[in-house]
């Protein structure tokens, strides 16, 4: 993408803006028109992509809209212990200003279950997240432009230090009770900043490592005052999982900075104390689906307020176990269609576990779920491809965004392992000891391309593209030759390499299908058994990898990662020790606990990750596209690279999975967790037609 045109999507400036023209239509307003994406019933193109807010949408189609809900919504209210008994008309549950969406295909109709799968608590979860998930702001489905959701509209300062969101008056959790810009100060001050519920502030909600100032300008505005620029901070919130708002008004009780008697409250209910309850509610990460109340607390949770905590998603919980999750529709969200319609058209959303990677393939290939993305591999293509007639269900292969890629830990609680797996000459040995074109021709069907690891993808355009191909080739010799001169010998003559200190060295290749092909961690292991580096290969459960990798327990990580060039400059978390977020691939655990605590505590990271972490935090502040941004872009991925913090293998395709009573789905441009799955197609108007 040029420069230019990166400024302007990633300022919000919608690609129809110029068209955006009103039409009053005749003095008696009509009723509003069916209009959807493929047939707009001549209604004139918005402001933004596929969306309105309700006055526009009013003139430019001349009509007067009134409001309809799901005619169950008080039986599903019923099931949410915590609400009130009796529902409002729709008009009261809406804001004043609801946002209007235009389906794709159709007005959808109401009811049904989307039933949809996942590995375990914690894992392959945004699937089914994205499908229900909110933010301030979001990226439409031409993945460039940013759209408006739970904000109503924002503004940046000349500089981008100050960022201002208008809320929309009369917006409501899903208890009933006002969202107001309060939240979104309450989110910032004392969840995201708080050491008490947070163990660190995450990089978005900092700029260069310092913290931002939120103020409450009315109920409906709200605004962020950074201390240097940061323009990247807007496409975070249309990217990411971690929602910028919480409710203080069912939270702050429980908050002992805000309340005297928050310990007496949460002892009431059996706690500790009132962060207990906090974590209960929210967790204590920045992932908004962690385990609720009913599955952390379930011998408590009936002395709590609620089940779960309020939500301005189009679902929300009422039942979460070991074995699964289940979901109804919001009352009170904030979207309708173009007749009036209060979103979610589906009624409710039903998640159930299963740990088995051939057992989910299974399940999908009867037609037993509705909807999957998350976890599925190429590998399973072919299996699936030939199912779908039998069960009616579509396949569609999407390029990925990330790269399969290997870490060696780097600070290995083995002294002899740390001492290998740092020296760059082993990971170098590592890189050309893999067969990345018989990987793609066997593992991915020839449809990978085998690529390095730099840190971005795609690669910005002022980047030099040879960083893609750096020591991927496959040469057996040179890897032969690079460990003979680490001094790790077969000294026994069975085949495998000893470390220098004389000890055998067997590396553990734990991997859950979640971050990885299972067949590309076979044939990388065979890869390295012919260079001498004996391995074993196991297959475990998101869960149980990332565990390990909390503990420091692995000898490599191998997951997906890279970013577009607009998340990295909200967030840096792929430059910074431990390189990814808990539910990515992390590397350098002890490396990280020294950056956190100041040199405190774990092992000091060599001079040039001191160097990434400079840079990138002064990357995200460089004006875009000036030299020093991009001198500074190449100095990163030439860092990242050269290193080979992360050895990428190859991108590839994965497939999506659709049941054709599936509605209103538009074919996803990329098969990718950086947008968030669904969110940029909007699940939310989704329909079940059986």
């Amino acid at each position: 993408m040029k420069t230019s045109k990166f400024w302007y999507h990633l300022t919000g400036v919608g690609l129809l803006s110029a068209s955006f023209l009103f039409s009053m239509g005749s003095s008696a307003f009509a009723k509003c028109p069916a209009a959807t994406v493929a047939d707009m019933k001549s209604v004139k193109a918005g402001k933004y992509p596929q969306q309105f807010e309700l006055s526009e949408f009013e003139r430019n189609a001349g009509c007067k809209m009134t409001f309809q809900g799901n005619p169950d919504i008080a039986k599903l209210n019923s099931k949410i212990r915590g609400n009130p008994s009796s529902v409002p008309s729709v008009g009261q549950r809406l804001p004043e200003e609801p946002l209007v969406y235009a389906p794709y295909d159709a007005i959808g109709k109401y009811g049904g279950t989307l039933d949809v799968l996942s590995n375990a608590t914690e894992a392959g979860t945004s699937d089914f997240l994205s499908v229900r998930h909110v933010n301030l702001v979001r990226y439409s489905d031409d993945l460039q432009t940013i759209v408006p959701n739970i904000a109503k509209d924002w503004k940046w300062n000349d500089d981008f230090t100050q960022l201002t969101f208008y809320l929309r008056k009369g917006h409501k959790w899903s208890d009933g009770q006002p969202f107001t810009a309060e939240d979104v100060k309450f989110w910032y001050d004392h969840l995201a900043l708080s050491p008490l519920i947070m163990e660190k502030p995450k990089d978005y909600v900092l700029v260069g490592g310092k913290r931002m100032e939120v103020m409450v300008i009315d109920e409906t505005t709200v605004r962020f005052y950074l201390p240097a620029p940061k323009p990247g901070l807007l496409a975070h919130f249309a990217f990411s999982f971690a929602q910028g708002f919480q409710p203080k008004h069912f939270l702050a009780p429980y908050h002992p900075a805000l309340s005297p008697d928050a310990d007496k409250l949460a002892q009431k209910a059996g706690f500790e104390n009132g962060l207990a309850v906090i974590k209960a509610y929210f967790g204590n990460s920045d992932w908004t689906d962690t385990p609720s109340p009913l599955l952390n607390s379930p011998d408590k949770v009936g002395k709590l307020p609620a089940d779960v905590i309020p939500t301005l998603e189009s679902h929300i919980y009422i039942t979460d176990t070991t074995e699964g999750r289940h979901l109804v529709a919001n009352p009170y969200f904030h979207i309708v269609d173009t007749q009036g319609n209060q979103l979610p058209y589906i009624s409710e959303q039903d998640e159930v576990y299963k740990n088995d990677n051939e057992l989910r393939i299974l399940t999908l290939v009867n037609g037993e779920a509705d909807y999957k993305s998350q976890s599925l591999q190429l590998s399973s293509a072919p299996m699936l491809l030939e199912g779908q007639e039998k069960g009616d269900y579509t396949i569609y292969l999407k390029p990925e965004i990330t790269l399969s890629n290997i870490s060696f830990n780097v600070t290995h609680p083995d002294q002899d392992k740390r001492k290998v797996f740092a020296d760059l000459r082993f990971r170098k040995a590592m890189s050309v000891a893999i067969n990345r074109q018989e990987i793609n021709e066997v593992a991915l069907f020839g449809q990978g391309t085998p690529k390095q690891y730099t840190g971005f993808s795609p690669l910005p355009d002022f980047v030099d593209k040879k960083w893609e191909s750096y020591m991927i080739q496959y040469d057996p010799g040179m890897a032969n030759s690079l460990l003979d001169q680490l001094g790790m010998k077969d000294r026994d003559g069975d085949g495998s390499r000893e470390l220098p200190s004389g000890k055998k060295l067997v590396i553990n290749m734990q991997f859950s299908t979640q971050g990885i092909d299972p067949q590309i961690v076979e044939m990388v292991g065979q890869n390295w058994a012919e260079v001498g580096i004996k391995t074993t290969v196991k297959e475990v459960t998101p869960d149980e990898y990332r565990s390990a990798q909390s503990a420091n327990q692995l000898d490599v990580g191998m997951w997906r990662s890279s970013q577009p060039l607009s998340i990295v400059m909200g967030n840096n978390e792929l430059w910074v020790p431990p390189f990814e977020n808990y539910f990515g691939h992390r590397t350098g655990m002890l490396w990280a606990e020294y950056v956190d605590s100041n040199g405190s505590k774990g092992v000091k990271p060599p001079a040039y990750v001191m160097q990434l972490i400079d840079d990138v935090n002064e990357f995200q502040s460089a004006a875009i596209g000036s030299a020093r941004f991009k001198e500074l872009g190449r100095r990163m991925v030439k860092n990242m690279t050269e290193n080979l913090l992360k050895i990428g293998v190859a991108q590839k395709p994965a497939p999506i999975y659709r049941r054709n009573v599936l509605k209103n789905f538009v074919e996803f441009k990329t098969h990718s967790y950086e947008y968030y799955r669904t969110y940029p197609y909007r699940g939310t108007q989704w329909y079940l037609d059986e």
